[in-house]
Formats: C-alpha cells, structure tokens, sequence
C-alpha cells in the first residue's frame, strides 16, 4: 500500500526583535541588517517552507517567521548576530522574541500605533507594508505570512479611523516640528540643525523626514552622529563645527544630556551680530542646555521645554483616552484572527485528506487496470475512471463537512481534531 506523507503540520509563527526599548537609538545600527536580500536567504534557507518578513526602521528591527518546523531561537540569534556582524551576547541581551498568539498581538499592536515611541503614530503602518510587499515580491513570504500582514494591516487602518489615537502631537519632538513648521512658512527651504543623538534628537528627525525636510546633525563625536545619521536621518557634520557655525541656521534643536550650557548667550550674540534674519532655537534637553538669556537677543526666539511639554502633555492625554478603544478592538480581532487561522488550519488538513485519498484512489485504481486492461475498452477506463473519482468525492463530502462545523463549534481542542483526522486518514504499510 502507498506510503503517505502525515496530512497535516501546523505552522509555527515567530516574531524577535529589538527596538527603541531594549536599544538606545543610535545603537540599533549595530543590529541592522546592511545587505538584506542576504539576510532574506540565510533565515529562508533553514526549511524549504520557512516565510520571512523583516521590518527595520530607525526605532526598530523586527523579523518575523513562520514554518512548519519547530523554530529555535538560538538558530535565529546566531543568524542574525552573524549577518548583521555584530556578537552573540549583544544580541541575547536585547532581543525580544513572540512566539504563536503572542507574536500575532505584538504585530497587530504594532501596525496600530500602540507599540510605538509614539503612540498612535501613522508612519509605522506604511513601513509594516512596504516590508511585507518587499517580501512578498521577492518570494520570501507565501501564503501564511500573507494571511497574517494583510489582516494586520486591516486592524492598523482600522484603529486610525475608529479612533482618535493618531490625532494630535505627543511627542517631544513632533510638538517642536509642528511649532517651527508653524513658524515659517516653509521648513524645506530653511537651513536646520539637530544637536543630540538620544531619543529626543530621533523624535524631532522624525517628525523632519516625514514632511522631506533636509536637516544637519551633530553630537560629540563625529562617530556618533554618523551611526545616527544612517539609522534616524540628516547630514552628519563635525560638533565644533557646528558650534561655530550658528550663523548659518534657521532653526536649531537642542536634545542632550550634556551638564553645561552648549548654546551660549556669547556664541549667539556673535551669530546674530552679522546675521540678518531671525532664529528659532528650541531646548529640548533635561537639564536645559541653552541659555535662557538668549531671548533677549533682537531676533532670537527661544522655546524651552516647558512650553513644548505642556502642549505634548495636552495631546498625550487626548491618546490615551483612545487606548482602550484601540484595545478593545485590537482583542476582538485577535479574536478573529484566531478563527481564521483555525479556519486555515482545517482547509489544509481537508485538502491533505483528499490529495492521500486521492494518491491511494490512484494507485488502486492502477492495480485493478493492469489486471483487466485487456478486457476493458478506452471509454470503458475513463468511466470506471470517472467513478472511482466520483466515490471519493461522495465518500469524503459529508465527513470533510461535519469536520468544519465541528471545528468551528470547539467542542474539540483544535489538537484533538486533528490528531483524529490523521489517525483516520493517514494510511500507510503497517
């Protein structure tokens, strides 16, 4: 008798990532992927059926997997540490890994908004897209991870139109965007600069990048400012001279940690006494590292935290009246998700059953025609052809039906069911 292959292996779904929250931002350069078609091929490789998404942006670097083999998670730290050319205890001490239903949550909640550095926010969803499209072009994802982004990506849209969670500034550096693009009439035209490469100095380059304005950035070290340039944005230019420079800059933002005053009433002073229009300064840094007495310099308009905070703070509490609702349906679609996953599940184990009834139908049918060939006619073969078919079809209908209604009853574990399916139709020689 025919030896059959076991009717059905349940995808495994995994999702490991490291971002804004384990990483500083301008470390996470260091777990990006550089080459990512490379990248792309080895986590594909390890199984014929393995689907593969990865997700970077400047606040984080997801991938996400599913496959029918058991997924390990040292054999995903390994890959990675060595594609990205970074070491093994680096990664092990940042990475976050979701396994199953916990995975699928942690994906809905991103393409909402609700896991990000601000929450609510719209960019996020466009970049879930455009990787899953990426992947999907390029053949690295088939049908399970498709399933799984397309509905994500459904309940992301859904939120922002039932909710109000995206409406509003929130963060630190998207008030202060919105403040100078309030300003001036015309950011892209104005000369702009960012001191800092800390979480507030990502904000405000953000906020930039998703209007296209060019801005310059600077830190202590060059080095620094170049690792956030490539992740968050911006020209990198030397910190000294960027100091020396005001002269040149509409607006500058100030976001770091440094324990003196950085922008001075002196440095302003000279700036403006040869300039002749007008600068916008913000000090987005705790403790403040621009001198207030700069405000009383004809043509400077500083904006410090407090103001800024205050507006956030505002806009923040608007959010986070909105995240309940965004919860609220965030689980009843997981809910969902659930029931077509399960849905799937039972298709494949329906369509497994018929191709190894249809294989043994085949081969018997076979066995039976090499002994009566010589006796049967051309017509007479496709009939008993045609019936043999017919049988199968007949025998399986109502079986395969009350399959379906049972699994969507759940009077069964979902293992049961299947574990029955395949003790009753798996055949093999014993």
């Amino acid at each position: 008798m025919t030896q059959f292959e076991p009717l059905y292996r349940e995808q495994q779904f995994c999702n490991a990532r490291i971002t804004y929250k384990k990483a500083p931002i301008h470390l996470l350069e260091r777990f990006t992927f550089k080459n990512i078609d490379e990248a792309y091929t080895r986590f594909s490789e390890l199984s014929p059926d393995r689907e593969c998404v990865i997700l970077q942006t400047c606040n984080r670097v997801e991938i996400f997997l599913s496959s029918a083999e058991t997924i390990d998670e040292q054999e995903i730290l390994d890959i990675w540490s060595s594609v990205a050319s970074s070491s093994k205890d680096e990664f092990s001490d940042n990475v976050e890994m979701s396994f199953g239903q916990e995975a699928i949550l942690h994906l809905l909640r991103l393409t909402s908004g609700l896991d990000s550095l601000v929450i609510g926010e719209d960019q996020i969803l466009g970049q879930v897209r455009r990787s899953f499209e990426f992947s999907r072009c390029n053949g690295h994802c088939s049908s399970n991870l498709s399933l799984i982004f397309t509905k994500a990506l459904k309940v992301g849209s859904k939120v922002r139109t039932t909710t109000r969670l995206n409406k509003g500034n929130v963060s630190i550096g998207s008030v202060a965007v919105s403040i100078a693009e309030n300003y001036f009439d015309d950011l892209k035209s104005r000369s702009i600069l960012i001191i800092g490469s800390g979480e507030g100095a990502s904000l405000v380059a953000k906020s930039l990048r998703q209007r296209d304005v060019r801005f310059m950035i600077t830190s202590r070290t060059f080095e620094r400012a170049k690792s956030f340039a490539d992740t968050a944005g911006g020209h990198p230019i030397a910190f000294d001279g960027a100091l020396s420079g005001l002269i040149g800059y509409d607006v500058v933002f100030v976001s770091t940690t440094a324990p003196y005053f950085l922008i001075t009433y002196e440095r302003i002073s000279k700036a403006m006494s040869t300039r002749n229009k007008g600068m916008l300064v913000f000090d987005l840094s705790n403790p403040r590292t621009v001198e207030d007495q700069i405000s009383t310099i004809k043509g400077i308009k500083l904006i410090n935290m407090d103001q800024i905070a205050e507006i956030a703070e505002n806009n923040l509490k608007l959010r986070k009246n909105e995240i309940a609702s965004a919860e609220r349906i965030i689980d009843k679609e997981a809910h969902s998700f659930g029931d077509i996953l399960k849905g799937k599940r039972v298709e494949q184990l329906i369509d497994s059953v018929f191709r190894s009834v249809e294989a043994l139908r085949e081969a018997e049918l076979e066995r039976a025609m090499s002994i009566f060939s010589a006796k049967l006619g051309e017509e007479d073969k496709r009939t008993i052809r045609e019936l043999s078919r017919s049988l199968v079809s007949t025998v399986l209908s109502t079986p395969m039906s009350n399959l379906r209604k049972e699994a969507r009853m759940g009077r069964v574990s979902e293992q049961d069911l299947m574990r029955i399916v395949e003790s009753l139709f798996n055949y093999d020689n014993g």
